[in-house]
C-alpha cells in the first residue's frame, strides 16, 4: 500500500510537457533504432550501454548503469553508510555520510542533497513497515531540517556515484520527548524529460532520543557465540600423541588476524556479552595449537601434510582465556547437536539420544582443561530459536534446566508489549524466549556500509521502542543472534551492543540472571505442538538416514572397543566425531554433513578390517582326522583380545573342532589349528567367522572347500595281510636256518675217506663212466645227449661212494623241498629212473 501511495505521489508538477513530448520521443528513439538497420553499416540489435562519463574529483563513476532502472523518487539510490553519534544527545552535532547512485537511464542535474526529520514512530511495528518503504512518501517522511544543512551537486550521468557528508546540530532538529524518529537524505533535482525541481531519491534510518533517564531500565543479555564447523576428522596418527587429521586447514583462516573467529574475539573481548561456545571449537583450537596434520585437497583420506598454523592457534586460546576471565560462559552440549532434528527424527532410531548427556559431561570437561573457567552447562539453543514441545523434552534430557527459544517461535497472543524473557514450562524448567526483531537485526549482508549503518540504527531504535512499551515495568531482554556470524555481521553486532552501552535505557545483565529473572504472569508458558514447527526449518532437518547410519557407526565402535587391548587410543577420536556427525552445522549443508559420515564410517569400518582371516585355498584331507590351521591378521599398531575364531562345515560328517580365543599382537598373526574328523568321503565347505565374546559377529566370513579322501577298509585289510606274510616267511626263514646249523667254512680242507672206501670209490665211478659212455654222457659228468633226464641228478663229489653220492642228493633234494612255500610233501621225480640206478623209495 506504502508503495503504491509512493508511486502516485512521484509526480509533483503538471503533466502538460510530458504528454507534449511523449511521442515525440517515441518516434525519435524508433527512428534513431533503425538508422543502422537501414544503412546496413551496424547489425540490427546493438547494445545500448554506453560508458559512463568522468565525474568531478573524488567521484566514483561506475562502469556501466545498473540493470534496475529508477524513475521518479528511485531514480537515485541513497545510502547512509555512517550516522553518527548512534544515540544523540543535547549538544551533539549529528554527521551524515554516505553515496548516491544515478539508477535511472538519464542523468541528474540541478541536484541538492538534504537531511529530513520525520514524525515520532510510536511502535515497533512502524520502524519495521518505514525501514521497508521504498520511494518517497510525502507525508510520512517529513520535511527537511530547518537551516542550511543540505549541500548541491553538480551533474550525475546513469549510473554514477557520488558521496556525500552532511552535519545536522541535534537542537536543529526540534526532538521533543523521547522516543524513535526517522530520519533521511533526500536528493532534489530534475531530469531531462521532468525538468523542475522533485524527489529523486531518498535514504532512511533511525534516530532513537531519550531526555532524561527513565525509571526502569531493560535489562538486556546478549549472547555472543563462538562456534564454527566441524574440521576434524576420525583419523589419527599411529605416533605416540596420536596426531590428530584436520579435513582442511580453514579453522587457520579462521583464527589468523582479520578472520572470523579472530574478529569475534577481539570485537567481543571490550563487549559486556555472555560468551556461548561451542566446546568441539575449543578442542580443535587446542589440537591444532600442537602438531596437526590436514588432508590433501584431492587426494586419499590417508594422504596428508603437515599443518603449519600452530601460532594463530596458540595466540587465540591465549587472548580467550584473557576475554572470558570473570565474565560468564556458557557451553553448549559438544559440537553444538541439532536438538530440533533429535526430536523430530532422531527420536525413531535406537540410542539417537544416549550420547546426548555425555556430550554435555565432555563440554564441561572440555572447557575447564581448556579456558580454565568453569562454564555452565544448563542452557540448551535450538537452530534459529524455533522451538516446541518435543524439543523442549529432547533438550532437558541431556541436562538442561533452560531452553533459549525465539519470540518469533513462542509467539504472545493479546499482548501488546515485549514480556520478560523468562518464564517457567513446568517440571522445573525454564524458556527463555529471544527478541525476534533484536535477534535478527544484523542478519543478511552487512559488508555494504549502508546496510551496517541502517542495523546498528534499527537496533538502537527497536531497543528504546521496548523500552517505552511499558515504562513502569521492568523486563529482561534476552538477544540471540545468529550462530556464526560474518566479520561483516561481527563488526556491526559490535556497533550496536556499543550504542547501547551509551544509553540511557538499557543495562546489560548476565544470561543466568536473566533465566533467574520474575517471570511476567501474561506471558505464554505452554510450548507450541510440534506441529507448529516451521516447515521451512523442518526441510533442512537431518533426516532419519543420517541417525541410523550414526546408530551403526556406534555398534560399530562398541564391537571393535571390546577386542583393542588399548581402546583408550580410539574412543575419544570416534565418539567426537560421532558427536560432530549431528551438529547444526549441517543445516543447510546437507551434502556435507553426508560426506562427513561418510568418512566416519568409512574409516571406523577400515579399522575394524585391519583385522581379519587370511584367505585360505581349498585343502584335501588325506583320512579321517586330520588338522586345518586357520590364520588371523592384525594389521593394527595395537594387539587385539577377545574374539573368537569358529568354523562351521556345510557337511554332516566332518566335525570341525571347537571354537578357540584369538589373541594377536599388533602388527602379527596367529595360526589356530583346528582338529576335525570325517565319518565319510566328499567334498564339504567350511566357513571360518570371528566373533566377539558377546557373540557378535566381527568382520566377512572366509568360505573354503575341503575334500576328504580316507582309505577304505579293504584296501587297509589287504595291506595288512601282505605285511603279514612278510612277517611270517621272515619267521620261516630264521627258523629252518637255526635248524641247519652253522654254515660249513668253505676254507676248511676235506677229510679223506678209508682205502677200501677209495677203491670201491674208483670202481664205482669206472662203472658209472663206462654207462654213461654207453648212454651218449659226457664222461666228464655233462648232461646226457639224450635228453633222457639222467642229467638232471648232480655226480657225487669225488671220494664219496655211491650210496654217499645218492645219500647226498636225497639230502640236496630234501633241502631244495623244504625251502619251498607251503608244500611240505615228498614228491616222486617227475622222470623215470635210468637203467642200472638205483632208487630208494
Amino acid at each position: 500500500m506504502d508503495e503504491r501511495v509512493a508511486e502516485a505521489a512521484e509526480s509533483q508538477a503538471p503533466p502538460g510537457p510530458e504528454g507534449t513530448n511523449r511521442w515525440r520521443r517515441r518516434a525519435a528513439a524508433l527512428l534513431m533504432a533503425a538508422l543502422p538497420v537501414l544503412a546496413g553499416v551496424l547489425p540490427a540489435t546493438t547494445s545500448t550501454a554506453a560508458a559512463a562519463p568522468a565525474t568531478a574529483s573524488g567521484n566514483t563513476a561506475a562502469a556501466a548503469p545498473t540493470v534496475r532502472s529508477g524513475t521518479g523518487s528511485r531514480s537515485a539510490q541513497i545510502s547512509l553508510d555512517e550516522v553518527t553519534p548512534t544515540v544523540p544527545e543535547k549538544g551533539d552535532t549529528l554527521t551524515l555520510s554516505g553515496t548516491v547512485t544515478n539508477t535511472s537511464k538519464t542523468t541528474l542535474t540541478d541536484l541538492r542533497l538534504a537531511p529530513r526529520i520525520g514524525p515520532t514512530l510510536t511502535s515497533r511495528s512502524a520502524i519495521q513497515q518505514a525501514a521497508r518503504r521504498k520511494g518517497y512518501l510525502s507525508g510520512a517522511d517529513g520535511i527537511e531540517v530547518p537551516g542550511d544543512h543540505g549541500t548541491r551537486l553538480s551533474g550525475l550521468a546513469s549510473g554514477v556515484t557520488r558521496s556525500f557528508t552532511l552535519k545536522v546540530p541535534v537542537d536543529d532538529l526540534h526532538l521533543s520527548g523521547g522516543g524513535v524518529h526517522q530520519l533521511a537524505v533526500s536528493l532534489t533535482g530534475q531530469t531531462r524529460n521532468r525538468p523542475y525541481a522533485q524527489i529523486l531519491g531518498i535514504g532512511r534510518t533511525f534516530l532513537p532520543w531519550q531526555e532524561g533517564t527513565p525509571e526502569n531500565r531493560t535489562r538486556l543479555t546478549y549472547l555472543w557465540p563462538l562456534i564454527s564447523t566441524p574440521h576434524v576428522t576420525a583419523r589419527t596418527q599411529s605416533d605416540e600423541q596420536q596426531t590428530p587429521v584436520f579435513e582442511d586447514d580453514s579453522l587457520a583462516e579462521e583464527l589468523a588476524p582479520g578472520g572470523r573467529l579472530q574478529q569475534m574475539l577481539e570485537l567481543g573481548k571490550d563487549l559486556d556479552v555472555t560468551w556461548v561456545i561451542d566446546p568441539d571449537l575449543l578442542a580443535s583450537v587446542d589440537m591444532m595449537a600442537g602438531r596437526y596434520r590436514v588432508q590433501k585437497p584431492g587426494g586419499k583420506p590417508d594422504e596428508t601434510v603437515a599443518g603449519k598454523n600452530q601460532a594463530y592457534a596458540k595466540r587465540w586460546l591465549a587472548e580467550l582465556q584473557q576475554a572470558v576471565e570473570g565474565k560468564e560462559v556458557v557451553a553448549l552440549p559438544f559440537a553444538d547437536p541439532d536438538l530440533a532434528s533429535l526430536a523430530h527424527r532422531g527420536t525413531r532410531v535406537r540410542g539417537a539420544l544416549s550420547s546426548l548427556g555425555q556430550a554435555t559431561t565432555l563440554a564441561k570437561r572440555t572447557v575447564q582443561v581448556v579456558l580454565h573457567v568453569k562454564p555452565s552447562t544448563d542452557f540448551a539453543w535450538p537452530y534459529q530459536g524455533a522451538v516446541d514441545s518435543s524439543i523442549v523434552d529432547v533438550a532437558t534430557s541431556a541436562g538442561a534446566r533452560n531452553v533459549i527459544a525465539r519470540s518469533d517461535s513462542v509467539r504472545e497472543k493479546g499482548l501488546s508489549y515485549s514480556p520478560t524473557a523468562a518464564r517457567p514450562i513446568g517440571s522445573g524448567n525454564t524458556a527463555l524466549v529471544a527478541d525476534a526483531l533484536l535477534s535478527t537485526a544484523f542478519e543478511g549482508d552487512m559488508s555494504r556500509a549502508g546496510n551496517s549503518s541502517l542495523a546498528v540504527q534499527r537496533f538502537a531504535a527497536q531497543s528504546l521502542a521496548l523500552a517505552r512499551q511499558v515504562p513502569s515495568r521492568s523486563r529482561s531482554v534476552v538477544v540471540a543472534p545468529q550462530r556464526r556470524p560474518s566479520v561483516s555481521q561481527a563488526q556491526a553486532m559490535a556497533a550496536g551492543i556499543e550504542a547501547l552501552e551509551g544509553s540511557g535505557w538499557t543495562e546489560t545483565t548476565s544470561l543466568a540472571d536473566a533465566a533467574e529473572a520474575k517471570p511476567d504472569p501474561n506471558a505464554r508458558r505452554r510450548m507450541p505442538a510440534p506441529s507448529s514447527y516451521p516447515s521451512s526449518l523442518r526441510k533442512s532437518e537431518l533426516p532419519t538416514a543420517a541417525f541410523e547410519q550414526v546408530r551403526k557407526t556406534k555398534d560399530g565402535l562398541e564391537d571393535f572397543k571390546r577386542i583393542l587391548s588399548q581402546a583408550e587410543r580410539v574412543m575419544p577420536p570416534f565418539t567426537t566425531a560421532i558427536d560432530r556427525e549431528v551438529s547444526n552445522a549441517w543445516r543447510g549443508e546437507g551434502r556435507a554433513g553426508q560426506r562427513y559420515r561418510d568418512s566416519v564410517e568409512k574409516y571406523l569400518l577400515e579399522l575394524r578390517g585391519a583385522v581379519k582371516l587370511i584367505k585360505k585355498s581349498d585343502i584335501t584331507l588325506s583320512g579321517r582326522e586330520a588338522t586345518i590351521p586357520v590364520t588371523v591378521q592384525n594389521n593394527l599398531a595395537q594387539g587385539v583380545d577377545g574374539l573368537v575364531l569358529e568354523l562351521r562345515s556345510s557337511r554332516v560328517g566332518l566335525d570341525v573342532g571347537d571354537a578357540k580365543r584369538v589373541k594377536v599382537d599388533g602388527e602379527h598373526t596367529q595360526s589356530l589349528k583346528f582338529d576335525t574328523s570325517a565319518k565319510n568321503n566328499g567334498r564339504a565347505y567350511v566357513y571360518a567367522q570371528l566373533y566377539t565374546e558377546d557373540g557378535e559377529r566381527y568382520g566377512k566370513v572366509m568360505k573354503f572347500q575341503v575334500n576328504v579322501t580316507s582309505i577304505t577298509s579293504t584296501v587297509l585289510l589287504v595291506i595288512a595281510g601282505g605285511v603279514l606274510l612278510i612277517v611270517l616267511a621272515g619267521i620261516r626263514m630264521y627258523t629252518q636256518r637255526k635248524r641247519s646249523g652253522p654254515a660249513p667254512d668253505p676254507d676248511a680242507p676235506l677229510e679223506q675217506p678209508d682205502g677200501d672206501d677209495a677203491d670201491d670209490a674208483d670202481g664205482a665211478d669206472d662203472a658209472e663212466d663206462a654207462e654213461d659212455a654207453e648212454d651218449g654222457a659226457d664222461p666228464e659228468g655233462g648232461e646226457a645227449a639224450d635228453g633222457d633226464g639222467s642229467g638232471d641228478r648232480e655226480a657225487a663229489p669225488e671220494g664219496l661212494p655211491e650210496d654217499g653220492a645218492e645219500d647226498h642228493a636225497e639230502g640236496a633234494d630234501a633241502a631244495e623241498r623244504d625251502s619251498s612255500d607251503g608244500d611240505d610233501t615228498e614228491r616222486e621225480s617227475d622222470n623215470p629212473p635210468a637203467t642200472g640206478e638205483k632208487v630208494d623209495r
